[in-house]
């Protein structure tokens, strides 16, 4: 693979520009991801926010927020409307990436180093290499920040605002002018109806995510949980990097791109925490759409054509689903949706809004994916112990949780 030392030199004086990322720095080049997504939707057209754009926007999530007041007990979480470009959204979102995509860029950088640097070189050449394998795993690093740049550049071209993938992406609510274009195409919706609409899911989820303390971290967690279980397909990797030209970076690049080559593990952890993260997605998702639909009855005519548009939306996958799963390796999709609305509407109707937004104060009032099954006997708090079954859980498993009812 190496062959000529000067074809190797060649290649790494190619490579030279990018690898500007300082020592313990992590595994990723994260100016060079940034500047690549940035990059690529200024390539497409990416206007700065006019005056105009921007207070139409402010005014949207400012009056959407005041309609949610009737709509739920939990207090602003808008202090700061704001109106973004799509770059304007790279900047501000870049560190929530960060936190999510390191788990399974560190794996992706330790295997390609691994692979570059060791294949064909015996012990004592790969001794005497040191500094090199230092280079190659640094170019490991940059192949995969050009992967996540051009993923997040993708994703900035779909989104509305930062909380389209049910995540929150950033604690200021933000909505996308060009977003909001790009959704709009093909509605016979009034433009002034449609970013209302989107304002006022942007403004809920954020009441949830200001003003429920464990929720972020609850989400984030089982997002990095699951990353941990993803592993290098090594040997479809080497298969992949064998016979590649050294001074095709570009050949390089497109090798080690596909998602094809993560591989979960699928360990019980794993799926547990996948099953937690759905299952939250859901609720979340499932009470952002039972608030918005109570806040916009009666306000906007075409509110129930724009959340079943939404809806199919979110349950059949766009682009921002599949780039998610390129950065992290799986899938961020509420299926259980629908399930999860009907339960928030039920407890609404049984015991109020006080009642139905009084379970977000603890995680172990929460509904579980088996209480989607019977929404109904949660909300007559129905859930009985089968104290058999606590006897048989692992030592430590479901010490501290209560009945809920």
């Amino acid at each position: 693979m190496f062959g000529n030392p000067e074809q190797m030199a060649q290649a790494m004086r190619q490579f030279a520009d990018m690898l500007s990322a300082p020592q313990g720095s992590g595994p990723v080049n994260w100016d060079m991801a940034k500047n690549i997504a940035r990059h690529s939707v200024a390539a497409e057209g990416d206007p700065s926010v006019m005056e105009g754009e921007r207070r139409q926007i402010v005014e949207a999530l400012s009056l959407a927020d005041l309609w949610l007041n009737e709509a739920t007990t939990l207090p602003s979480g808008v202090s700061n409307p704001q109106a973004w470009s799509r770059s304007e959204w790279i900047e501000n979102t870049i560190p929530i990436w960060r936190k999510l995509c390191e788990p399974i860029a560190e794996r992706m950088v330790e295997t390609m180093g691994g692979a570059l640097g060791g294949s064909g070189l015996p012990p004592e050449a790969q001794q005497m290499a040191g500094p090199l394998m230092g280079m190659l795993k640094q170019m490991g690093g940059m192949m995969v920040g050009q992967q996540i740049g051009q993923a997040i550049g993708s994703l900035a071209r779909e989104v509305v605002g930062t909380t389209d993938i049910g995540l929150p992406l950033s604690d200021t609510a933000a909505l996308l002018p060009g977003g909001i274009a790009s959704f709009s195409e093909g509605l016979e919706v009034p433009s002034d109806e449609i970013r209302l609409y989107l304002a006022l899911r942007e403004a809920a989820h954020h009441r949830l995510f200001q003003h429920v303390p464990w929720l972020r971290s609850h989400l984030l967690g089982a997002v990095e949980e699951y990353a941990r279980g993803i592993t290098v397909d090594t040997s479809a990797l080497e298969e992949q990097i064998r016979g590649l030209d050294i001074n095709n970076p570009e050949a390089i690049q497109e090798a080690l791109s596909g998602g094809n080559l993560l591989k979960p593990e699928e360990t019980e952890r794993q799926k547990a925490a996948l099953a937690r993260l759905e299952t939250m997605l859901a609720l979340v998702e499932g009470w952002v759409a039972t608030v918005v639909d109570q806040a916009a009855q009666g306000k906007l005519p075409s509110a129930v054509a724009l959340a079943e548009t939404v809806r199919r939306r979110r349950a059949t996958g766009g682009p921002a689903e599949l780039t998610f799963g390129t950065l992290v390796g799986l899938e961020l999709r509420p299926r259980r949706l629908r399930e999860a609305a009907a339960l928030w509407r039920a407890l609404e109707s049984e015991r109020g809004v006080d009642g139905r937004d009084g379970l977000w104060s603890h995680p172990d009032l929460m509904p579980t994916a088996d209480d989607l099954d019977d929404p109904e006997a949660f909300v007559r708090g129905e859930q009985a112990w089968d104290i058999s079954q606590l006897e048989a859980k692992p030592d430590g498993e479901g010490e501290g949780e209560g009945d809920k009812s």
